[in-house]
């Protein structure tokens, strides 16, 4: 055993350590240093959680025990730790843990002794109230009473994110009977995307996180893969969509009958007429409450109402204002909402008639869209519709689709990864999806059938890789058992035949095909052994598109040349996602340039009211994770997919095809443009900004771009007034050669030619003349410049000042940035300031230029015209006629009290208005809130986005 903890002291990674693993373990120096004995490492997927764990390890200088969630993560510690030179003596993979160094399973340690789970006196036992420890099985009981007579070790804990989920409370206890253990969690999962529950569960576990660089910045510094993600949107097929559009009928008549008065009692629309719109039911002694408070507290059923009004059914609240989360029709979780609050509130304690009849109707027509009606309300289930739309065969026709294009696209460079949740189907079909879906929709075996058998993608190879089966076509099959065979001797592999034959586009394949009947590899091998050699076929070229499993591929697998990844899986968890879409994203030392694509498939149902869910669980995966758009913007959200794409709702079906198109388009160009837009090697702050994202429309001025490069704004000369401009232009300001020569030369020249005082006269008529023309023309030019400048950006940087000049952002219109995003809108945000800052400018601008609500101040906007032969004249004289004028809110932030709103004032007038605010609860105010409310005061859509910078 010394000679064991000797060659663990010496031995040294065996390859240099990256910055930010000497960084990261520098800190965890520092955290020990300090008497903690508890850490959580977070770096992206790719950047050596392993090695960095390893080697904090050995630094340590104690046993230490690895946990891993699954056997292929268990080699892989081995593996990193055989690497290590000099060589270590050999980690082991028992629970004796006699060896310095031990990599085992979290199953080795949670498997519970069903007996535990019944009751004294027979019943089931209520595993919650009992200690997790007392419920482990003898090899569990026997593994922790080795950790606590170890004493003082190390604990590893890799993907510790899956101690959140499943053995969380178990290691808390555990830990709780160590307290002279070091643990060290790991996982590639920001602590920013955890819940309250499973942060509070890690502070226990692990406290404050050890940060490395967030995904971006590895990419930036070119530690991982640039990356693009990518998305194909389909329909369900023709046979699907006869069958959702059946199951809509139902909930489609109720939300038809429910538009009727007569339907109840109290109609719905009443019913949320008063409850919503007015609340007579929610304010002390009959006062309606503040919307801004309703929507606090009932945020979803005021969201649902919001929509309900956006399709015209409901007055939009006194105080709300539309966001682009209310801009579509009511889906059925808006429509379910509604119904919940009308049925518990109204119609459940009446003795009506037709009010049971509505509740029976309204019970009858939830289980169509995944919900049903108890005694607490109604409860969400899975729907039948949620299933098709997200096994659709569809979707696997999108997966044949995708592959084909990107092996046209790399041709003999293609590595490819189709993740799947399942291996196969084993539950049944539902009876009424007879005939809808295959028995094996959504598996990853009827994946592995269809791009066998299409001519464009059985040319890759494909070969399923799971934690029971290794699977390919019989030619695929024999050449992947001669590689074994060469490279594992001992290896006795067999081909099984598996299954049917698979259909190709013309019928099934000819039995003497080799490629017709797919084959599966037995022998005297596991996953332990078969996932390391798939790798290397895969890497080798031997195929190149490898079928698995989320829970086998999804995490902690390494192959570096993978470079297109379609992800079919259902899991939309942060720690799903990062650690699927983690497998792209090695660099390949083979391939210094890879860029990596990664795919989702989306099937979106129009007809049916749940007909987005697929649509909701791509939004959900994109949530917080960070891509590149087509202009070089980092995003967070759909929005790195396409800019036009909305967390809210999918973009019509008509549409699908052009954005199909758009994605193959960036197949088609060349990788290296993708690594241009992420500009590796450049510097950045590493920090998220909230950006407003602006869509003009009708006339709306074009914005010009504000860049760091660019020249420094500043405020115009003029702004418009009350009648005109103001200050008003004062003689020759525009034009000094104009006015002022022409003033000195017509009196004399008019004296002259004149003679006596007829002349003189006539000078004097001429240089007024000269300067009356000078002046108009001037001020014509003021009115052609003031009306000619974009409101946009005057209006943003305005935002800027005013919240600086209030004290509510340490910086002001010099940090201001507008950009295009290729598609006609344009992305505004505030740069050098924190998360909380740029969220707060990014905010306000939203209220600034968004329809009106209900602030307690508004800022007059005057609207100059330049038309009109006299309009120059009118504009440099003191009969100028009046200005048409519309009115925005001042922001919340500012708007808190007088002297706020003064301040802010002070840059309206500099950057794009004359006018005094005007307080919205006193008379004068409260008319032009009433005119105004509901009215936006420019033509144009907004939405906010999370970018990186």
């Amino acid at each position: 055993m010394g000679r064991g903890y000797a060659e663990m002291a010496a031995a040294r990674p065996p390859v240099p350590l990256r910055g930010p693993q000497r960084a990261a373990l520098d800190e965890l120096e520092r955290v020990f240093a300090a008497g903690r004995r508890r850490a959580w490492l977070v770096l992206p997927p790719g950047m050596g959680k392993t090695l960095t764990g390893l080697e904090a390890a050995r630094r340590l200088g104690r046993r230490a025990v690895v946990f891993g969630p699954n056997t292929a993560i268990q080699a892989q510690w081995l593996r990193e730790w055989a690497a290590f030179r000099p060589a270590p003596e050999p980690a082991g993979t028992d629970r004796s843990l006699t060896s310095p160094l031990t990599a085992l399973t979290y199953q080795s340690l949670a498997t519970f002794d069903p007996e535990a789970e019944i009751a004294e006196e027979g019943g089931p036992g209520d595993g919650s109230a009992r200690p997790h420890l007392r419920r482990l099985r003898s090899q569990g009981r026997e593994l922790v009473g080795r950790l606590r007579a170890a004493g003082d070790l190390t604990l590893l804990l890799d993907e510790c994110h899956h101690l959140l989920d499943t053995w969380g409370e178990l290691l808390a206890e555990l830990l709780r009977e160590l307290p002279d253990v070091t643990v060290i969690g790991l996982t590639a999962t920001p602590p920013e995307r955890l819940s309250p529950a499973q942060t509070a569960l890690v502070t226990e576990l692990f406290g404050p996180a050890v940060r490395g660089p967030s995904l971006p910045a590895a990419v930036r510094d070119g530690y991982l893969a640039p990356y693009a993600e990518l998305a194909w949107l389909t329909e369900p097929t023709p046979a699907e969509t006869d069958w959702i559009d059946a199951e809509a009928e139902r909930f489609t008549e109720l939300t038809t009958r429910l538009l009727d008065p007569a339907f109840a009692s109290v109609p719905f629309l009443a019913w949320h007429d008063a409850r919503v719109v007015h609340r007579r039911f929610e304010g002390a002694e009959g006062s309606p409450l503040p919307w801004r408070r309703f929507e606090r507290e009932q945020p979803q059923l005021a969201a649902a109402a919001l929509r309900l009004h956006h399709h015209g059914l409901l007055a939009l609240p006194e105080g709300a204002r539309l966001r682009e989360e209310h801009r579509r029709a009511p889906d059925a979780a808006d429509w379910v909402r509604l119904l919940d609050d009308w049925v518990r509130h109204c119609l459940g304690d009446s003795a009506d008639p037709r009010d049971a009849r509505a509740v029976a109707a309204v019970r009858a027509a939830l289980p169509s869209v995944g919900h049903r009606l108890t005694a607490r309300g109604i409860r969400a289930g899975r729907s039948a519709v949620d299933r098709v739309l997200a096994r659709s065969a569809a979707k696997t026709g999108a997966v044949r689709e995708i592959l084909a294009a990107e092996a046209a696209a790399l041709d003999a460079r293609l590595r490819a990864v189709v993740v799947c949740d399942h291996e196969r189907a084993t539950a049944t079909l539902p009876a009424r999806l007879d005939g809808v879906l295959d028995e094996q929709a959504g598996s990853a075996r009827l994946v592995l059938a269809e791009l066998a058998a299409d001519p464009r993608t059985s040319a890759l190879s494909p070969l399923l890789v799971t934690g029971r089966t290794v699977a390919a076509s019989r030619a695929t099959a024999a050449r992947f058992a001669r590689f074994c065979a060469e490279a594992e001797p001992d290896l006795r592999l067999r081909l099984v035949p598996s299954g049917p034959e698979p259909e190709g586009p013309d019928g099934p394949e000819s039995p003497d095909d080799p490629a017709g009947t797919l084959t599966e590899l037995a022998g005297n091998w596991t996953s332990r052994r078969w996932v390391p050699l798939a790798t290397r076929f895969l890497e080798s070229g031997g195929t190149r598109a490898l079928v698995g499993t989320r829970a086998l591929l999804g995490e902690g697998w390494d192959a570096r040349g993978v470079n297109t990844l379609v992800d079919l899986s259902e899991a939309t968890t942060a720690t799903a996602v990062v650690q699927t879409r983690g497998r792209a994203l090695r660099t390949d030392p083979g391939w210094p340039d890879k860029c990596a694509h990664t795919w989702s498939v989306v099937c979106v149902a129009p007809g049916h009211p749940r007909g987005n869910a697929d649509w909701d669980r791509f939004v959900r995966k994109h949530e917080g994770y960070p891509g590149v758009t087509a202009t070089g913007e980092v995003m967070t959200g759909v929005a790195h997919v396409h800019p036009g794409l909305s967390p809210y709702a999918p973009p019509p079906p008509g549409e699908f095809a052009r954005l199909n198109a758009r994605m193959l388009d960036r197949i088609e160009a060349d990788r290296a443009s993708v690594r241009a837009l992420w500009r590796v090697g450049t510097p950045y702050e590493d920090s998220l900004v909230h950006t407003v994202r602006v869509t003009r429309h009708g006339r709306t001025p074009a914005a010009r771009p504000l860049t760091p490069d660019g020249p420094a704004p500043a405020p115009p000369d003029a702004v418009p007034g009350p009648r005109g401009l103001v200050p008003r232009v004062p003689l020759g300001r525009a034009t000094p050669a104009v006015t002022t020569t022409a003033a000195l030369l017509a009196g004399p020249l008019g004296a002259v030619a004149g003679g006596g005082q007829t002349g003189l006269v006539s000078g004097v008529l001429a240089g007024w003349a000269a300067y009356a023309a000078g002046r108009t023309v001037s001020g014509l030019r003021a009115l052609r410049a003031a009306s000619a400048e974009p409101v946009l950006p005057a209006l943003a940087l305005a935002v800027a000042d005013g919240l600086h000049a209030a004290g509510c952002l340490p910086v002001g219109a010099a940090a201001v940035r507008i950009e295009p995003d290729g598609t006609g809108a344009y992305g505004i945000r505030l740069d050098g300031v924190s998360l909380a800052d740029s969220e707060r400018y990014a905010t306000a601008l939203d209220e600034v230029i968004s329809p009106v609500a209900d602030p307690r101040y508004l800022m007059p906007r005057y609207l100059v015209r330049a038309g009109g032969p006299l309009a120059g004249l009118r504009a440099a004289g003191r009969r100028a006629t009046a200005d048409a004028v519309v009115h925005h809110a001042v922001p919340g932030a500012a708007g808190a009290n007088r002297g706020l709103v003064t301040a802010y004032a002070g840059a309206w007038r500099r950057w794009v208005s004359a006018g005094e605010p005007v307080y919205t609860r006193g008379p004068e105010g409260a008319g032009l809130l009433a005119a105004q409310a509901g009215r936006c005061p420019l033509d144009v859509t907004t939405a906010l986005r999370v970018g990186w910078r």
